[in-house]
């Protein structure tokens, strides 16, 4: 009975916690099993009240909510405020911005995935689209890499031009200013089919609608601010850039040296005007060079309080013309052989009045906020979009390369050591486009989603990097080989700048994505840290008891939730999907329960000291990562209306994907500081130990087929990049060749019989089929088809060479 007695009573336990009872239901419950285990128990009557009068005042502490508060929400949060980390004034406007979206779904340990999949499925608008297959294309046509990167180190007055005159610098500018007002969806394809033909274009198109001058006016600027300047960036009559990294700051904002001084001042033959006297130092800014309106980041000091109140008024962004007295621009860095204008600016004591703050005197101080609630933008739409645009082209070459291209008779992409690399390039790809659409479309939906667009940016780029240097390995010397005919070689230069630029991607993955994420996106987290910033001292109380309990509920659920789904393996949760995605729905659940109660375990045991165990931090940053990165495919591959072909795509980047999230909760329970704690976690994570395995060679093995040969699926993966038909174009050279191989194969095999029999005498290749011709082997069309398919293989294959004097340098 005493079994049965403690096996009931743990099975109610449990119960209460995997459903998120209410603290009520947790008290009607104990006082049940309290007084059935003292009798149980026979204790004496003596003892029988003694429990009694103890488990009356429990439930009375506890259920009362005023002495609930009292005796123990007060007391937890004086302990609360004293271990909590201090946070500065720049990581707290950090916090403050943005908005929590699906990634508050990933920290519930619950995600609703109807709501996922009733999100909007990524669309264009018949406008968008004809630019894009127009305008966009002709720009695409346009550019000439290597011209641009090797002979002019900057793109051609033409492509300047037509730029500007067809309205890219005004992409996210409403109608009212002559922009074209065009979707965070569509700005992110505009991109995307640009950096497949250019990075040097494609970062020159996105930096202007982007974070800069731009957005911030369109978010915070006046209206005469708005009036004098939307419709010049629009048109491209002025040039933007904005400069905030200097020598001595980084990342880190509140170090920046760069001031300004409010005073009185002439300007514009006007004497005595107020404004500031500005000096500063930056450098990596895009577009400078050839700027014509300057933004600039600074703190703003007031040491004769001529605005009043404070001498320090913090963080202040000014629009500045560029040809303001004083203001130095002009010079270039030289970026890894990108040939995007970029360099450093500076100022000495330059004047400038108070209107030429953005917003006005009111956004005084507030520079910092307003940069981060605007950072979505490059870090959800332009660097994945650029990084996606990068891997399709890498994609569709790699595998007509690995089907034109033979060794030993066989084509390269069909031996197994180059199927390895074919397959993490086409599933990465898949995964790394629906990230990109799904996170332009949350943009578009009025989100900005400060963590999302820290993973996209991080993942994408990364696993761009991952693509291009599995796309040069296929190639080989093909792919080292610099010239016209090189398509990949300045992608791999050029990655870097991407892993480096908008916050660099070591200090994104270690101190922003699960740093941020722990505190923004977790339900109760942000709620207690501001009870506990609240100076009202009973408003405090009240609210921080309220996260309180909901936090203890919510941890206790995510333990049992855990414990449960690690032993069925997440078999039986409930989730909308059927085939071959509901497991994956499955195990996403089953690892947003471990996420959720890992991160509450790491932020309970190791505290304010979390912010410094960067690589705990890193690693469960990689979970919450690849969770989202899961949900954007599930997504894609439902909006895209479940297409079989795409399945060995859909699989790969999913079994991928888990695996590195099992990964991940393993290495931060083998390098947890509390042992106890670890083993803890691990019991309940992995309770029948880890059974994901990486993706299988027969399924790299299905993702390498699809992308050496055409189809629909390959089609998918690509779609949107730029795909020219010209072919004198390396690009549109390697496509008809792959075509032209599939075709011309059948003969292929004619003549290499012919020549078996000995019916065939002649070694070269163009002699034996000139000879197969002849003798009748095949048909003089037929001849006409294989000479042609060996000068387009032949073109694929060569590389460029040049004479000593082209390479002496200046030559």
């Amino acid at each position: 009975m005493t079994i049965l007695m403690l096996a009931g009573t743990l099975a109610v336990i449990f119960l209460l916690a995997f459903f998120r009872a209410s603290i009520w239901s947790w008290l009607l419950a104990i006082l049940v099993i309290v007084p059935l285990t003292a009798i149980q128990g026979r204790f004496s009557a003596d003892v029988f009240q003694v429990v009694i009068i103890a488990l009356a005042v429990f439930v009375a502490v506890l259920g009362i909510p005023p002495l609930r508060r009292l005796l123990v929400s007060g007391f937890i949060l004086g302990i609360f405020r004293r271990i909590l980390p201090q946070v500065s004034q720049t990581e707290q406007e950090a916090l403050d911005a943005g908005t929590v979206w699906w990634d508050g779904e990933l920290f519930s340990g619950n995600p609703d995935w109807h709501k996922l999949l009733a999100y909007p499925k990524p669309t264009l608008t018949p406008v968008e689209q004809s630019f894009l297959d127009n305008e966009t294309e002709t720009l695409c046509a346009m550019l000439d890499d290597w011209d641009i990167t090797h002979v002019r180190q900057d793109l051609s007055p033409q492509v300047w031009q037509y730029i500007k005159d067809k309205g890219f610098f005004g992409m996210i500018i409403p109608k009212e200013y002559g922009g074209l007002e065009f979707s965070a969806q569509m700005h992110s394809a505009v991109v995307t089919k640009v950096a497949s033909r250019s990075a040097t274009g494609s970062v020159t198109v996105m930096v202007p609608n982007s974070l800069g001058p731009a957005e911030l006016l369109l978010h915070y600027g006046t209206p005469e601010q708005k009036r004098k300047y939307l419709r010049g960036l629009a048109q491209g009559k002025e040039v933007p850039c904005f400069a905030l990294t200097g020598p001595f700051a980084g990342s880190d904002a509140g170090a920046i040296p760069d001031r300004g001084i409010v005073c009185r001042g002439e300007f514009g033959g006007q004497q005595d005007v107020l404004g500031m006297r500005l000096t500063w130092e930056k450098r990596y800014i895009t577009l400078a060079p050839v700027a014509t309106l300057l933004g600039l980041a600074f703190k703003l000091y007031d040491p004769d309080r001529l605005l009043g109140g404070e001498t320090e008024r913090g963080i202040t962004l000014a629009l500045i013309p560029a040809d303001t007295p004083g203001v130095n621009l002009g010079r270039r860095h030289f970026p890894l052989n990108s040939a995007f204008q970029n360099g450093p600016t500076s100022g000495k004591d330059v004047f400038i009045p108070m209107d030429y703050i953005i917003g006005g005197q009111e956004r005084i101080g507030q520079g910092w906020r307003m940069l981060m609630e605007c950072l979505a933008a490059g870090r959800s739409i332009s660097l994945p979009a650029s990084a996606t645009g990068g891997v399709k082209l890498a994609t569709r070459t790699s595998g007509a390369y690995g089907r034109v291209r033979k060794q030993f008779k066989l084509p390269i992409g069909k031996f197994e050591g180059v199927e390895e690399a074919l397959a993490r390039i086409g599933g990465n790809t898949y995964m790394m486009d629906a990230a990109r659409k799904m996170t332009a479309q949350a943009v578009d939906m009025g989100e900005k989603p400060s963590v999302i667009s820290a993973i996209v940016k991080y993942h994408c780029t990364e696993r761009g990097r991952a693509v291009i240097n599995d796309a040069m390995d296929v190639h080989g010397g093909k792919g080292i080989c610099m010239g016209p005919n090189n398509y990949l070689a300045r992608g791999y230069q050029q990655t870097p700048i991407a892993i480096t630029v908008e916050g660099a991607n070591i200090l994104t993955r270690s101190m922003i994505i699960f740093g941020q994420g722990a505190i923004r996106a977790h339900p109760y987290v942000l709620k207690e840290i501001q009870a506990a910033q609240d100076s009202d001292t009973e408003r405090a109380v009240q609210n921080f008891d309220a996260a309180l309990i909901g936090h203890i509920t919510f941890s206790m659920s995510n333990a049992a939730r855990a414990l449960v789904f690690g032993l069925t393996g997440g078999y039986g949760i409930p989730v909308p999907a059927e085939g071959p995605t509901r497991h994956y729905f499955q195990q996403l659940t089953r690892y947003s329960s471990a996420f959720a109660l890992a991160a509450d375990v790491s932020m309970l045991v190791l505290g304010g000291s979390l912010k410094r165990q960067e690589k705990i931090s890193a690693r469960l940053g990689d979970v919450l990562s690849q969770l989202y990165l899961c949900s954007a495919t599930l997504k894609r591959f439902e909006d895209e209306g479940r297409q079989a072909e795409d399945l060995p795509l859909l699989h790969w980047s999913m079994q991928d994907a888990l695996y590195k999230i099992q990964s991940a909760l393993d290495g931060v329970l083998q390098n947890f500081p509390s042992r106890i704690a670890a083993l803890l976690l691990r019991g309940l994570i992995f309770p029948v130990g880890k059974c994901l395995s990486p993706p299988s060679d027969k399924l790299g093995h299905q993702v390498s087929a699809l992308l050496l040969r055409p189809g629909a699926a390959r089609d998918r993966l690509t779609a949107g990049m730029y795909l020219p038909t010209d072919e004198n174009d390396a690009v549109g050279a390697l496509e008809a060749a792959l075509h032209s191989t599939l075709n011309c194969e059948p003969l292929q095999g004619r003549v290499e019989a012919a020549r078996k029999t000995g019916k065939l005498m002649e070694m070269e290749e163009m002699s034996r089929i000139a000879e197969a011709r002849d003798k009748g082997v095949i048909s003089a069309e037929e001849y006409l088809q294989l000479e042609r398919d060996y000068a387009l293989r032949r073109k694929v294959i060569m590389v460029d060479d040049f004479a000593p004097e082209e390479l002496a340098a200046g030559g």
